[in-house]
């Protein structure tokens, strides 16, 4: 069995298709081409602004011309994830989906349905002929995953709706009606490179298995972060000997949580047999701490001829100290949401530039936008203590929960029609597009739903079959259920 032989044919043919198509954040150009092949196919009128956000519009089904207007909106980038052992170029290859019993996965990659399951099921509703609907507006964002730039420059007239359906959730069963907002705080410490001592004993150490994750939806579980744990390795060795730094990686992506890092370093000789006995003692420690998912966790050590240059000392240790002393994880947990994660922090990447820099970035999320910017301050405080310079993203803001919303209290009750129980009703902790829709057009009313999506940003990411399904037929009838324009 294949993807186009899974119900409902049309959407998951529409999904087959956008795997198809390379889309990596900042570079849509040929997803946005596929859109608008798409839009003339079917005759459909659409606009393109200069961030390369496309709309496409579809007339009401005779009799429902009277229906508020619903703008079905999901972003069209994907993260770029893959297993190191894989050879994949984003920018060129096809996805290489398969079925795994229940579940849609990828060949060592992220498969992508963050959001591709979305455009498809608002593409399908553009061409198919059996639905009743009013009015129907399918917006798709660019660069959703690394700053929302495509919903933050997009063009007010894009937004012209009463109706907005975010189709970017992950869990079947729940209706979001509130997220965080997020920024970005980046520390550059800049180097100089030095003899490096070739009486020391220099070691190449890894960190890696790690389940990794969404740094916002997944934040809570308490998963392994390479980038901290490596940290901790390299400051428990410094604790007793001067460590030496000559390279230094960790991380991928911003909104991701760390699943591999490394680094390579030199100590004195006589410390060689305590950096083994220290590296298993921090092994064995997480595997006590650590969640389920993450304890296959590996730390390898080999040794490593001593390379020319290293890191100057002063910088080195002002690494290792930052690396330490910054948060990672849940920071607070929301009063008035029990069991929601309100303000949280990443430690996201670790890279080493050509320009002798090595630029470390975090990410920083609250639904409150004082306390976001607390522990962006606060972040910016380890940074400058270890004589970093830094610098914080604009951001973006959150979507403060509307209890009281019209198209969630319809979406409720044709959810218990279909399936006879009352769906969650929460705020995620994860970022989404729909806090700077709300500042274009403060009027719209809005949920975002989705199917079961698991493991989202790593190549573990899965899309459960029968909640397509079930989300579909919801869809589907919600339209139908479209209150009358006032």
């Amino acid at each position: 069995m294949e993807l186009k032989d899974l119900k409902p044919a049309l959407v998951w043919n529409l999904f087959d298709q956008i795997t198809k198509v390379p889309r990596p954040s900042k570079k849509e150009r040929k997803i946005v081409e596929f859109l608008l092949n798409f839009a003339k196919t079917h005759q459909l009128e659409t606009k393109k602004d200069k961030a390369l956000n496309v709309i496409i519009t579809k007339p009401a089904t005779p009799g429902k011309e009277n229906l508020q207007t619903v703008i079905l909106q999901s972003h069209v980038d994907m993260v770029c994830e893959k297993n190191n052992d894989i050879l994949f170029n984003f920018e060129t290859d096809s996805i290489q989906t398969y079925l795994d019993g229940d579940w849609v996965k990828a060949k060592g990659t992220t498969l992508g349905a963050d959001d591709g399951i979305g455009m498809a099921a608002a593409l399908a509703i553009l061409a198919s002929t059996d639905i009743e609907h009013g009015p129907i507006t399918a917006l798709f964002t660019t660069d959703e995953e690394t700053g929302l730039t495509g919903a933050n420059a997009l063009d007010p007239d894009f937004l012209q709706g009463d109706i907005l359906l975010n189709l970017d959730s992950e869990e079947w069963g729940e209706f979001c009606i509130g997220c965080a907002g997020g920024k970005n705080t980046l520390g550059t410490f800049t180097y100089q490179w030095e003899p490096a001592p070739q009486d020391y004993f220099w070691f190449e150490i890894q960190v890696s298995v790690l389940k990794g994750g969404h740094s916002g939806s997944d934040i809570h579980k308490g998963l392994g972060n390479a980038n901290k744990i490596l940290a901790r390795f390299l400051y428990n060795l410094s604790k007793e000997n001067p460590v030496v730094l000559s390279k230094i990686d960790g991380g991928n992506l911003h909104n991701a949580i760390a699943r591999e890092a490394d680094a390579t370093a030199g100590i004195p000789i006589v410390a060689k047999e305590k950096t083994i006995v220290l590296l298993n003692i921090l092994q064995a420690e997480l595997l006590n701490e650590l969640p389920a998912e993450d304890r296959n966790v590996q730390l390898n050590i080999r040794s490593v001829a001593a390379p020319a240059h290293s890191i100057d000392i002063k910088t080195g240790n002002n690494l290792i100290l930052a690396l330490y002393a910054l948060p990672h994880g849940v920071m607070g947990w929301s009063f008035d949401m029990p069991g929601t994660v309100e303000t949280s922090t990443n430690l996201a990447s670790v890279k080493m530039k050509e320009n002798q820099t090595i630029v470390v970035t975090t990410s920083q999320r609250s639904s409150t936008a004082s306390l976001k910017n607390d522990i962006v301050d606060g972040t910016t405080a380890v940074f400058r203590l270890a004589g970093a310079e830094v610098q914080s993203t604009e951001g973006y803001p959150g979507w403060k929960p509307n209890p009281s919303s019209p198209v969630l209290h319809i979406s409720e009750k044709v959810f218990q029609k279909l399936f006879g129980e009352k769906p969650q009703v929460i705020s995620i902790h994860a970022g989404l597009e729909c806090g700077l829709f709300l500042e274009k057009n403060p009027k719209l009313d809005m949920i975002s739903c989705g199917p079961t999506v698991l493991g989202a940003h790593s190549p573990e990411e899965k899309l459960e079959i029968r909640t397509v399904e079930k989300w579909w037929a919801f869809l589907v009838e919600l339209l139908k259920n479209i209150p009358q324009s006032e």
